[in-house]
């Protein structure tokens, strides 16, 4: 399945804004935050089939840090693969 890499791109960078802003948070009650990172992680998955794309996301997933990287790198990874093609 082909990834559209614009589309992952914009919810890579919504997934940044609410992690930036859990890590802003502190201590304040972070739940609601943190369960919409982890929706919008899983949603990420599934919409975009990352595990096509990376063999082990699914082990990083609960690493916020690790997972926008992994989705940073399968970003780069398609955008290269798009314009050789």
């Amino acid at each position: 399945m082909k990834l559209n890499v614009q589309k992952l791109k914009e919810t890579l960078k919504y997934l940044e804004s609410k992690q930036r802003e859990l890590k802003k948070q502190n201590q304040n009650d972070t739940r609601s935050l943190e369960s919409m990172i982890k929706y919008l992680k899983k949603d990420m998955m599934e919409q975009h089939d990352l595990s096509d794309h990376h063999q082990l996301i699914k082990q990083e997933i609960k690493d916020t840090e690790s997972f926008i990287e992994n989705v940073k790198n399968i970003i780069k990874i398609n955008s290269l693969n798009h314009f050789l093609l």
